[in-house]
Parts: C-alpha cells; sequence; structure tokens
C-alpha cells in the first residue's frame, strides 16, 4: 500500500464519508426518537402486521412486531434504510475511486509515480474500507447515544444483538464493495461501471426482496448476498454466523483480489 497515496484519498474523500456517516447517525437517531410514540401504538401495529400477508413481514424485516426497540430498529433501518445508504455508497466510491480516473485521465499521473499499479489498486481498496469502516462505526456509536438519549438506561437494551446487526451490515457490504471494486478495476467509463455495479447490487437487493415476498420465488432470494442479512434473525439470535462470515468475507476477498490482480494486467487507455 502506497501510505501518501492513501492520505490523499483519504483527504479528498472524506468529507463524502463523513456526510454519509453523519447522515446515517441522524435516521438513527430519528428512528430512536420516534420509538416512544410508535411503542404507545404497538399493539395496534402488530395486529396491522398480522393482517397483511405474510410475505411482506418478512420482506421489511417485520415479522418480529414492534414490541422492542431491537425488533423495530432492526426493521424499519437496517432492513432499509441502511441498507440504501450503504448501497449508494459502495456504488459510488468505488467507481470514484478506480473507473472514474481512468476515464478521466488521472490514474496516468497516479502511476507516473514511483509505485506499482499493485500498490495503487491496494490503497483505493483500502480507502474504500476505510470509508465503510467509519460510517458503520459512526453508526453504531449513533445508536448506544440515542438508545441513552431517547429510551433508557443502556442496561435494558440488547447491545449484543445491536453490534451483531452493525457487524452484519459491514459483512455484507463488505461483500458488496468488492464486487464494485473488480467492475471499477476493470472498467475504462466511469458511467458504465457505475452503472453495471449498480444493476447488479440493487438487482442483489430486488430478488431478495422477491423471494421473501413470494413463496414461489423464495429461490431468488437463495441467489442473493443480501437474504445473508437477516435482522429479524439476528435480533432474535437464530443467525449461523459461520456460514455467513464465510461467505461474505470470502465474496469480498475475491472481488478485491480479481481488481487488484486485472487492474495490475489490464491495458489502460491514459
Amino acid at each position: 500500500m502506497n501510505m501518501p497515496l492513501y492520505g490523499q484519498m483519504l483527504k479528498n474523500h472524506l468529507h463524502t464519508m463523513m456526510s454519509y456517516a453523519f447522515g446515517s447517525a441522524f435516521y438513527i437517531l430519528l428512528m430512536f426518537g420516534i420509538y416512544p410514540s410508535i411503542m404507545e401504538q404497538s399493539a395496534s401495529l402488530n395486529e396491522l402486521i398480522a393482517s397483511m400477508p405474510e410475505g411482506i413481514g418478512r420482506a421489511f424485516g417485520l415479522e418480529n412486531g414492534f414490541g422492542t426497540v431491537d425488533s423495530f430498529i432492526s426493521g424499519e433501518y437496517y432492513g432499509l434504510l441502511f441498507v440504501l445508504i450503504l448501497s449508494i455508497f459502495s456504488i459510488m466510491t468505488s467507481t470514484q475511486l478506480m473507473a472514474r480516473l481512468v476515464d478521466q485521465g488521472s490514474m496516468a499521473y497516479l502511476l507516473s509515480a514511483p509505485t506499482t499499479r499493485v500498490k495503487v489498486a491496494l490503497t483505493q481498496a483500502v480507502v474504500l474500507l476505510t470509508g465503510l469502516l467509519v460510517i458503520t462505526a459512526v453508526t453504531t456509536l449513533a445508536g448506544y447515544g440515542g438508545y441513552a438519549w431517547f429510551i433508557g438506561n443502556l442496561s435494558d437494551f440488547d447491545s449484543k444483538a445491536f453490534l451483531q446487526l452493525n457487524i452484519g451490515a459491514f459483512l455484507l457490504f463488505f461483500a458488496v464493495c468488492g464486487i464494485s471494486f473488480f467492475i471499477s478495476a476493470v472498467s475504462n467509463d466511469e458511467k458504465r461501471a457505475l452503472g453495471i455495479s449498480g444493476v447488479i447490487v440493487f438487482g442483489f437487493f430486488s430478488l431478495n426482496l422477491l423471494g421473501k415476498i413470494s413463496d414461489q420465488l423464495a429461490w431468488m432470494k437463495n441467489i442473493s448476498l443480501f437474504s445473508l442479512f437477516n435482522t429479524a434473525e439476528i435480533v432474535k439470535g437464530t443467525v449461523h454466523w459461520g456460514p455467513v462470515v464465510a461467505i461474505l468475507l470470502g465474496v469480498g476477498l475475491a472481488g478485491f483480489a480479481a481488481g487488484v490482480i486485472l487492474f495490475r494486467k489490464r491495458s489502460l487507455l491514459l
């Protein structure tokens, strides 16, 4: 890894990273802030959920209802909004770190320095993962702070399940970042890389959603990475973490490794 390049790239993208991080923190604080009013209506809301088709509850992580703050946050925030925030970050930032530099000709300046393509690609990958880590960490801290501020004593909070939600989200988007980085590393055109990454990532998201809604389409979620981040099961403590960690880490590492190797070997239009 090239540390001067890492410092410069981190400086260039830090504002964007912090925008995502503080945006995520704001929304999770908002969720904790509105939960006390939701809790007063939890019985009615649970009845409403029970009256809906079972697939709707599964699709949006509402199987556990609104009886506890953990169930509410896991379904309403981690089941949808946080996933969308990290999806957009992963696609946009990976494209900006590799394909945009090639498309705009800036990669030529980086490679003209006394460094190698492998070091450049590895450095960009670490910048991407640094952003993912920052967003997840800020969201986690905001969640603990939001519970203490709006709900009450942390001793009543299932902090282990909440931490696992954030670890699960990080692992999922480690894999997503690996895929997006690979596409960006082999692309000459920024818009093309952005489009392909978007189709793949949101395609996975849609397959998981459709697979949960309909039993006849249940096979779809089996080919989606997003099915490995089951927020309802995480809160209930029924997730088998071994296969989840192995698959997501494996996909992410394979994506980053393939991106670095192919970037080293490919011919660049600089």
